[in-house]
Order: C-alpha cells, then sequence, then structure tokens
C-alpha cells in the first residue's frame, strides 16, 4: 500500500508543478507580418540596400546565421541573370520588330520599283505601237497631213481643183480647228491637241487645189503627238527637228531645245536625262565631301 500511495503522491506532485521555462521558450511564436516603408532613387540603388537590411537585422535575426552572406549573394545572382533574360528578350523583341519594318519597306519597295517598271514598260510598248513621224514631224493623214516645228504648225487640206476661199470654212480658236466646204461634212473639226494663238494664225488656199494653214504654238516648248485629239498619234520620242534651224532660235530657246533632244535620244536608249545626270553628279559630290556617312543605301538613279 505504501508503494501505491506514493505513486499517487508523485503523479499529483506532477500535475500541481507548473511547466518549466525551458519547455515554454522551447515552443515557436507566431510570426508577423512587420510594414516596410522607404523611398528608391534609381541613380543610388545602394542606398535603398542599406535601408532593406538595416531593417532586416532590426526586425529579425537573420544576419546572424552562417548562411546570411550567401543566400543574399545568391539572391542577387537570381536577380541578376532575371534582368538578363529579360534585357535580351526586350532586345530580340525590338530586332524582331524591325526586322520586320525592314522587310514592310523593303517589300513596298520592291512593289513601288515593280510598278514603275511595270509603267515604263507599259510606256514603252504604248510607244512602240505608235506611229513614226514624217519627215516634217507630223503625219500624213487620209484626209489631211500635218507638220509641225517647237514654234507652229503647217496643215495641208486637199480640196477639189478650182475651189475658191468663198466656198471654204475655216474657223481656227484657241483649242478648236474647223475646216472643210461649205454645205458638206467638215474635214477637220475637232478639239487641238493642245492650245494655239489664234491672232497668230493664218491660212490661205494654194493653187485652188490645197487649204493651207499656219497655226502658232501656245507653248512652244513642246511637240504635238497629233493635230486634233482622237486622231492617230505619233511617236515623239522619233522627232528629229532639222539641225540647221536650231541657229535661227534665240540662245534660250536653243538651248531647251537641244537639251530635249538629248533627253530623247537618252530615253530611246534607256539611259539617265540631263537632269538625272546632274542629280547623280551632285550626289556624287557630296558623298565625297562627306566620307564619314554611310551611303550604303543610297540609290542613284
Amino acid at each position: 500500500m505504501a508503494i501505491i500511495s506514493d505513486f499517487q503522491d508523485d503523479e499529483q506532485t506532477k500535475k500541481q508543478t507548473p511547466p518549466s521555462s525551458s519547455s515554454s521558450s522551447s515552443q515557436s511564436k507566431p510570426s508577423k507580418s512587420i510594414p516596410f516603408t522607404s523611398t528608391f532613387d534609381p541613380s543610388n540603388p545602394t542606398a535603398f540596400l542599406d535601408k532593406v537590411f538595416d531593417f532586416i537585422a532590426k526586425e529579425s535575426d537573420f544576419f546572424e546565421k552562417d548562411s546570411a552572406e550567401k543566400v543574399i549573394l545568391s539572391a542577387g545572382r537570381a536577380a541578376k541573370v532575371k534582368k538578363a533574360k529579360v534585357v535580351a528578350a526586350e532586345k530580340a523583341k525590338i530586332a524582331a520588330e524591325e526586322k520586320a519594318k525592314a522587310e514592310k519597306v523593303a517589300a513596298a519597295a520592291k512593289a513601288e520599283k515593280k510598278d514603275v517598271e511595270g509603267k515604263e514598260d507599259e510606256k514603252k510598248d504604248q510607244e512602240s505601237t505608235l506611229a513614226a513621224p514624217n519627215k516634217g514631224n507630223g503625219m500624213d493623214l487620209e484626209k489631211y497631213s500635218w507638220t509641225q516645228t517647237l514654234q507652229e504648225l503647217n496643215v495641208n487640206v486637199p480640196v477639189p481643183h478650182g475651189t475658191k476661199s468663198r466656198f471654204l470654212i475655216c474657223e481656227i480658236k484657241k483649242n478648236h480647228l474647223t475646216v472643210g466646204l461649205k454645205g458638206q461634212p467638215p474635214i477637220i473639226d475637232g478639239e487641238l491637241y493642245k492650245s494655239i494663238k489664234p491672232d497668230e494664225c493664218y491660212w490661205s488656199i494654194e493653187d485652188q487645189s490645197i487649204v493651207s494653214i499656219l497655226l502658232t504654238k501656245h507653248d512652244q516648248m513642246d511637240w504635238w503627238k497629233c493635230l486634233v485629239k482622237g486622231d492617230p498619234e505619233i511617236n515623239t520620242q522619233k522627232v528629229e527637228p532639222e539641225t540647221s534651224k536650231l541657229g535661227d532660235l534665240d540662245p534660250e530657246t536653243r538651248s531647251t531645245v537641244e537639251k530635249m533632244m538629248f533627253d530623247q535620244r537618252q530615253k530611246s536608249m534607256g539611259l539617265p536625262t540631263s537632269e538625272e545626270l546632274q542629280k547623280q553628279e551632285m550626289m556624287k559630290k557630296f558623298m565625297s565631301q562627306h566620307p564619314e556617312m554611310d551611303f550604303s543605301r543610297t540609290k542613284l538613279s
């Protein structure tokens, strides 16, 4: 009985004895979040890190651990790798956008070039179907013929022999010409290819069989493709002014005519015109004066 009594006393003593301080300290305290507020200056990130480390040291025992420095270095390396990936991805995105843009520009330039070449080919095809001018740089038609210089046109309209001027209708307007016999359908009745100077135009009947008309061009720097619109056209690229008459022109007009003749020959051979050659020379001079600039993508045309 004494043994049992002793055991019961011991058990009662243990129940009445409060837990020791060592056992209570072994239980972990519940963690709670502590707010951290600070400003970040991108030009001085070290100051921000100092504040972060000071806060960690004050509010925890993190820096008392032997692994603290290793953890911080590892976190720094991970952040650096992550940043490098972000930068690389951004560069790759920019490079892809620039490549796509360059390809788009190149495709547009190629399409534009193809369109220009197509128009040039179409123009050449059209010119190849045009008739060559007669010896007077005009055309011989069924009911009349005409010749031209840069300043004027001469029109010859055959009429029945013995025809007198009172039997004729010849109306010369700025943009219209009507020629024919009274009481009959007009031989010529249409809008002129370009305007003329009516006050400087004349007509007469020669040998009572041909109506001769002189028309003075308003624009005396251009060749006409036809007399009236709707008539067959000539290929003005094949016009050949009489060289002997160039000396009769004033210096300015002669220079213009010679330039036009040169440009026509160049175009017929697929070569640059005088204006294009001048632009090329200016560009070459500019390139020689600025060797530091990159002209690899410059196209001389």
